[in-house]
């Protein structure tokens, strides 16, 4: 085999694919790792806090607060939370060279997540519009967090094994 006009032996194509095998291996790992702590916290409070702000958004009069606060608080924290999983995105690539990816968790964890989630937050806030009853916010709060920790913990699971 020949590349760039070097001449190499089967033997020595082989550790070269062996060889991209291991640095590809290692990317995986990386990129397996955990969120920062201080991300992984950020994540779940917002996470946490969805249902009770779509709550007082869909709630039939002003719940708490008048419905033009429940908008901005929506809006500041959404904008809050973008601007942190940047700086968190952005960090991890200078330290480690991978970007923080989810594609490299087994499907069997991000499916039933990315199913399940969006019907978990939203489906809390519906519940209390036609009963009126926030235990419904509460319960997906709790939920929608402990959902938010579950997936932090197979993230750091998984990255020990790959590690």
């Amino acid at each position: 085999m020949e590349t760039n006009g070097v001449s190499l032996t089967s033997e020595q194509a082989r550790a070269a694919l062996a060889d991209t095998d291991r640095v590809r291996v290692s990317a995986t790992a990386l990129s397996a790792t955990p969120w920062p702590t201080w991300f992984f916290i950020t994540l779940t409070l917002y996470t946490a806090a969805l249902p009770i702000i779509f709550g007082g958004l869909m709630a039939d009069r002003d719940w708490l607060l008048p419905r033009p606060a429940w908008m901005a608080t929506m809006l500041t924290i959404t904008a809050l939370y973008a601007a942190l999983f940047s700086i968190a995105a952005k960090a991890w690539r200078d330290k480690t060279g991978v970007a923080l990816r989810l594609d490299v968790l087994p499907k069997r964890a991000t499916l039933p997540l990315m199913v399940g989630m969006p019907l978990l937050l939203v489906g809390g806030p519906y519940a209390f519009r036609a009963t009126g009853q926030p235990a419904w916010l509460i319960a997906a709060t709790l939920l929608g967090a402990a959902v938010s920790v579950g997936f932090h913990l197979t993230f750091v699971r998984l990255h020990r094994r790959t590690a």
